[in-house]
């Protein structure tokens, strides 16, 4: 893993914008937590929109691309090294005005 949770870690693809990790399921280290709404293409800016729904309140919040140990193509799915209590705790994203860095979950 990378010391910049804003960055791809090595080893991890970066996904270009044919690559898009939209709709891919989003799996914590304790199980689901959502699916991608949408993610940055930044190379050390980067970070994933999860939308959370009905467990937690259908929040989408913010989680840094540096967090994700696999992608799963085959399955569509996204595998971060973060609990579901972790994930919960990050800021809730808002479509209006950028996207505010929190400290990484």
């Amino acid at each position: 893993m990378t010391d910049d949770v804003w960055a791809y870690s090595s080893g991890i693809i970066h996904p270009t914008g044919e690559d898009d990790l939209g709709g891919y399921g989003v799996e914590a280290a304790d199980g689901p937590v959502g699916t991608v709404d949408r993610h940055s293409h930044e190379v050390s800016d980067a970070y994933l929109v999860v939308d959370t729904g009905a467990w937690n309140s259908g929040k989408r919040v913010l989680v840094p691309v540096g967090t994700i140990t696999r992608v799963d193509r085959e399955n569509k799915t996204v595998h971060v090294d973060r609990t579901r209590d972790e994930i919960k705790a990050t800021p809730e994203f808002h479509h209006e005005g950028p996207a505010v860095k929190a400290p990484a979950p």
